[in-house]
């Protein structure tokens, strides 16, 4: 109809929401694994790969702004120059649909023995700016039937905790009063044991063994 109103073009914050509603059920993977340090890492291509169909999706535009730079000469162990370079960064994220926009601000860091330092820590602080703004999993949720509830221990029977550490220290004594202490203790308390205390309980079996064999043989 003529007279009906025309829908609000989406705002960036609008923007955002959408780009970290896509991005939270694909995620980013930490694929990429640092060999001189050993730890896994999300690279800056894995980041520009992701995001850069989901940002044109949804009209979302990133503007970087270098704010400063500070720039030092190091010399390494074997005598060559090692530049390291620090940015502050700002990313503008703009609306494409009404043109508001939210500046983020983050910094990087880097170091090469050429010329790459600050390519290196400008994509530094691009990624982190992405990381952070769009909360961007190492995995995404795909579908609730892939998770899994965390597993829950059933509270102790009233008693049970004084019982079982009486009947521990038992096996300092040997294998026999170990036994004796057990069959001679609640059928609940054994239970709970079985359970979920099954380790405990074997670790003082094998104490009690090792314990009869220090034991003088009988002549």
């Amino acid at each position: 109809m003529a007279n009906e109103k025309a829908p609000n073009p989406p705002n960036v914050y609008q923007c955002i929401l959408k780009v970290c509603a896509d991005l939270a059920q694909t995620g980013i993977g930490k694929d990429r694994r640092n060999e001189q340090q050993n730890y896994k890492f999300r690279g800056i291509d894995d980041v520009y790969n992701a995001l850069a169909p989901v940002l044109a999706k949804h009209g979302l535009v990133i503007l970087p702004r270098i704010v400063s730079r500070e720039v030092a000469e190091r010399v390494t162990q074997k005598g060559g120059t090692l530049f390291y370079v620090t940015l502050c960064a700002e990313f503008d994220f703009v609306s494409a649909h009404d043109g508001s926009q939210v500046t983020v601000r983050t910094y990087g860091e880097a170091m090469d023995s050429g010329d790459k330092a600050t390519n290196k820590a400008m994509s530094a602080c691009y990624k982190y700016a992405a990381l952070m703004t769009f909360a961007i999993p190492t995995e995404g949720d795909h579908d609730t039937e892939n998770a899994t509830p965390e597993p829950t221990v059933e509270k102790a029977p009233a008693g049970f905790d004084d019982w079982f550490a009486d009947v521990l220290a038992t096996a300092d004594t040997g294998l026999e009063p170990l036994k004796a202490a057990w069959t001679a203790s609640k059928k609940g308390y054994r239970e709970y044991v079985q359970k979920y205390r099954a380790a405990e309980w074997d670790r003082a079996k094998k104490r009690a063994i090792a314990i009869d064999q220090t034991k003088p043989q009988p002549v």
